[in-house]
């Protein structure tokens, strides 16, 4: 559990606080590159980290993401005209370029050179991977983007999604690194009982559900090895931790197979909306082969896995209509009645309250990667209140990681016997 206060500062993402803070020194997805490709398009509200913001392509190709608010009087610029290279207000006809410098006053005098001291705040954005990056830190301290593998292979071998997700994100990412509870809030009925026939994830998962948590700590965050017990060696389910707001699921092995060396990887990044609303991104990578057609239908952003979702990115299973729930399914199906492991994982978390009350929690030994990756967040943030500027966010290159699964000997040390599997360098 966490006290008041420790968890207060883990879920305030605001300007001025120090989790907001921290997450501002690193380059953080803000949309999807299909959002903002056509020239002279309408303009795309954003909020994110509790401000304000909205997003457009000029006509020349060139990305923005400017304060959502006209500094004149204040009125949103979402409802402003994007055209010839910038947005202008609606209000009073003022105009800005995608630097946020203010470029036309027509209604002030020709002669006022008014415009000119006139800037409204502008985010360097970046492109890669299909996503539009946005950085709100200090200028002087922007840092290299991730070198993310999936961000790097072709797009042929890399899906990007994103859904709203009505909770904090702090407790979504805890979702992201608790490999304790796929045995059973992901689960078949079937799957729920010991079967002698089952063969490789299955198998192990069902058969030992109290997996040991093994916790490393890296530059770029947390390395959380999960064994279960497999005859006379252990299975290992590797998840990455990537700071501030990134994991990597363990990939699922085959079932004559020893280890993920042929197998793709998923991950999330969970980006702060607001104190209570947060943007889950999702990523599918399959670095050794293009997807195929099916697989690419799976993973599409708005019907597939993580969808659907509609125009807005706002899940159609969601909190009002119980997550699609259904008792008989439930009775005769899989464990939580609640069809696609995403709707089962949102599901939960958001059953929290959109913030949830870690001083009233009782953790056990299960947990322990979820209270190492509480304390991670709050050394770092404090530590940067004491200027000492986190690691991660100055080197891009900590970022080439995988996650990984695979059947070890048991005096076999996880972080070595996966060391190959784990890097995508």
């Amino acid at each position: 559990m966490l006290n008041k206060e420790d968890n207060e500062l883990l879920t305030r993402v605001g300007p001025g606080t120090l989790m907001g803070t921290l997450l501002r020194r690193f380059w953080l997805p803000a949309l999807l590159e299909e959002e903002l490709k056509e020239k002279d398009g309408a303009p795309v509200r954003l909020r994110l980290l509790g401000e304000d913001l909205v997003a457009f392509c000029d006509s020349d190709g060139k990305l923005a993401i400017l304060d959502a608010y006209c500094p004149h009087r204040r009125a949103h610029l979402y409802f402003g005209r994007n055209e010839e290279c910038g947005i202008r207000c609606v209000y009073h006809g003022w105009k800005f370029d995608v630097s946020g410098q203010c470029v036309d006053m027509p209604s002030e005098p020709p002669e006022s050179e008014f415009k000119a001291r006139v800037k409204t705040t502008s985010y360097p954005v970046a492109t890669l991977g299909g996503v539009v990056w946005i950085y709100m830190g200090p200028s002087d301290l922007k840092p290299e983007l991730p070198d993310f593998e999936w961000a790097r292979v072709s797009a042929a071998r890399t899906v990007m999604t994103k859904r709203v997700q009505q909770c904090n994100w702090a407790q979504a990412v805890e979702g992201g690194i608790d490999s304790s509870h796929i045995s059973y809030l992901h689960r078949n009925l079937v799957d729920l009982k010991p079967q002698k026939s089952a063969t490789g994830h299955r198998k192990y998962s069902s058969q030992d559900r109290s997996p040991v948590f093994t916790i490393k700590e890296t530059d770029y965050g947390l390395l959380i090895g999960a064994s279960r017990k497999a005859g006379d060696e252990l299975y290992w389910r590797v998840t990455q931790f990537l700071a501030p707001c990134w994991t990597m699921i363990p990939p699922i092995i085959g079932d004559e197979d020893r280890d993920s060396s042929k197998a793709g990887y998923a991950g999330h990044a969970w980006v702060p909306i607001d104190d209570e609303n947060t943007w889950t991104w999702s990523f599918n990578c399959s670095p050794h082969k293009d997807f195929t057609k099916a697989e690419r239908e799976r993973f599409d952003p708005h019907t597939g896995m993580w969808g659907p979702v509609d125009d807005t990115y706002r899940p159609q299973w969601n909190m009002a209509n119980d997550y699609g729930l259904d008792r008989d399914m439930q009775k005769n199906v899989n464990y939580t009645g609640i069809k696609g492991i995403p709707n089962q994982d949102v599901a939960v978390q958001e059953s929290m309250g959109p913030i949830a009350d870690r001083s009233k929690e009782m953790l056990g030994t299960s947990d322990k990667a979820i209270i190492a990756y509480r304390q991670h967040l709050l050394d770092m943030a404090n530590a940067l209140a004491h200027g000492q500027e986190p690691k991660a966010a100055s080197d891009g290159t900590c970022y080439s990681v995988r996650s990984a699964s695979l059947l070890l000997e048991k005096d076999v040390p996880f972080e070595e016997g996966a060391k190959v599997l784990l890097s995508a360098k």
